[in-house]
């Protein structure tokens, strides 16, 4: 038995759970799954959250050019071109953000936000059929809808035009963010 090593990490736990807690305070829902990068999201994007849990939707755009339409929003710590798919009329856009792209490995994973991404949900359940991909939990999307779907750092989508404001939010949350 390794008993440094359990030490350590009932230790780490502790100090992880006290960082939980006042995360928690902060966003007024528990850091799990989802609830941290909808809170981050909908902060950023100016989404009101809905109440509901276990939803498709998690919100609706409170202003911009997207006011009114219905998102989901998403986290994931590396971008590995996978993304949860729900073929639905209730949702209009996803909204993705991700650590630095690559494929699964065993490295730490950070929590970071190094690009975003903006689906359209219609458009791409459509492009999913017509390529004959799997829709579901963890569906493969290919590399040219991610790249033409990104809108920070490098914005391909001019649907939704960042301001000044929303780069440097995300920018904070970059693993090595920018000087300024």
């Amino acid at each position: 038995m390794d008993t440094a090593g359990l030490k350590s990490i009932a230790m780490l736990l502790r100090e992880r759970d006290r960082i939980d807690a006042r995360i928690t305070d902060i966003v007024g829902r528990p850091v799990a799954h989802g609830h941290l990068s909808d809170w981050i999201g909908a902060q950023i994007f100016d989404v009101e959250l809905t109440d509901a849990p276990h939803r498709i939707v998690d919100g609706t755009f409170r202003s911009g050019p997207l006011v009114g339409c219905t998102v989901n929003i998403k986290y994931y710590s590396r971008n590995e071109g996978l993304l949860d798919v729900v073929d639905t009329d209730e949702l209009d856009y996803y909204l993705v953000m991700t650590g630095a792209r690559g494929t699964r490995s065993k490295a730490p994973r950070p929590w970071n936000i190094e690009r975003v991404y903006l689906f359209d949900a219609f458009e791409l359940v459509d492009a999913l059929h017509a390529h004959m991909r799997r829709i579901g939990n963890a569906t493969s999307v290919r590399a040219e809808h991610w790249r033409a779907a990104e809108i920070y750092p490098n914005p391909q989508k001019p649907i939704l035009k960042l301001t000044r404001e929303q780069v440097a939010a995300l920018d904070e949350f970059r693993a090595d963010p920018p000087l300024r």
